[in-house]
């Protein structure tokens, strides 16, 4: 691990602790961590450190560089490639806040981001974590909605309501009393998507409490490069985390429920990402079985005549469904 990029504030003998530690992992982000850097750099809230971590990403040269004009105003760490549950662990070992705000390179916030965040936290002492709302920009479909229009919190933040995804908690929109992630482990560093959520369920489990503005005070960034935008991987490792929680022995009836239904519509997603996959493969065949698993959960009608579809016309189907993919990836 690479410290030669820390900030000289034990140098300049500043003993003094920011009540904020801003955690930014990278990987492949050269591109944006100026515009991420610059959303944390002019906050109106002031009383923070940023430590950025450089994932062993493929692109040091041009994210170092890019860093560069940034350079006495952060912490910078380079570590081999680990996953960001990793980079984030090394940025909350590294961290003397109170409070962590966790975000990643691609993301941005609104300039009184921290400030609102940590206004909820310090008027709320009972609180361990708290999420806003995001706008999605990027080459999403979703684009121009809010995080919480696409995915919805509802009501109250517990475990239960996590697995049944009434709430969905934005990790570049979250702030945190940084003990309280201490207390339950960190991030789970096997997994490399979805690790925020097995994070937030084992400190509820440890009895953290969450809450969430509904006010967008930051920016959401989906696009081809992102982590998020490999759906097949996004839910393989999700479906990991889920089993992984399944197995605590002190899951309430509720959760258990929540997390069986959780599972069984993962699964159903991954059937659906593999009928596609062996589709593409002119794996006819396997792509129908895939798709009739998919279904025993979905139970629709239209994976039923796609599925009859394959069989009677593959070839024809095929054609299609290559020229539409080609014609959206060109516009």
């Amino acid at each position: 691990m690479d410290f030669s990029g820390l900030h000289n504030r034990t140098r300049e003998g500043n003993v003094h602790s920011p009540a904020v530690s801003v955690i930014i992992p990278c990987y492949a982000a050269a591109g944006y961590i100026g515009t991420a850097l610059d959303s944390v750099l002019n906050q109106t809230f002031t009383d923070y450190e940023v430590i950025v971590i450089n994932d062993g990403s493929p692109d040091t040269e041009e994210l170092e560089s890019a860093i560069d004009v940034y350079r006495d105003r952060i912490m910078y760490v380079s570590q081999p490639n680990a996953g960001p549950g990793a980079a984030r662990n090394t940025g909350v070992r590294l961290a003397r806040g109170k409070y962590l705000a966790f975000l990643d390179a691609d993301d941005y916030w609104l300039t009184n981001y921290l400030q609102q965040q940590i206004d909820f936290l310090s008027s709320h002492s009972s609180i361990d974590a708290v999420y806003a709302d995001a706008l999605i920009v990027g080459s999403s479909q979703l684009a121009g909605q809010t995080f919480m229009q696409a995915t919805p919190s509802v009501g109250t933040v517990t475990c239960e309501s996590l697995l049944a995804e009434r709430c969905t908690i934005i990790l570049s929109g979250t702030v945190v009393r940084r003990q309280s992630v201490v207390n339950a482990g960190s991030f789970d560093e096997r997994f490399r998507y979805a690790e925020d959520f097995d994070l937030w369920v084992r400190m509820l489990k440890e009895g953290s409490r969450f809450e969430y503005q509904n006010e967008i005070l930051l920016h959401r960034n989906e696009h081809a490069d992102s982590l998020c935008s490999n759906t097949f991987r996004l839910f393989e490792n999700a479906l990991l985390v889920i089993e992984k929680i399944g197995l605590r022995n002190d899951l309430t009836a509720e959760e258990r429920s929540a997390l069986n239904e959780r599972q069984a519509k993962l699964r159903a997603h991954l059937n659906l990402e593999r009928a596609k996959q062996e589709f593409c493969a002119r794996q006819f065949s396997s792509a129908v079985t895939q798709i009739r698993e998919a279904n025993k959960y979905y139970r629709s009608w239209k994976l039923y005549c796609a599925g009859l579809g394959i069989q009677i016309w593959p070839t024809m189907l095929l054609k299609a469904y290559s020229k539409r993919h080609s014609t959206a990836a060109q516009l």
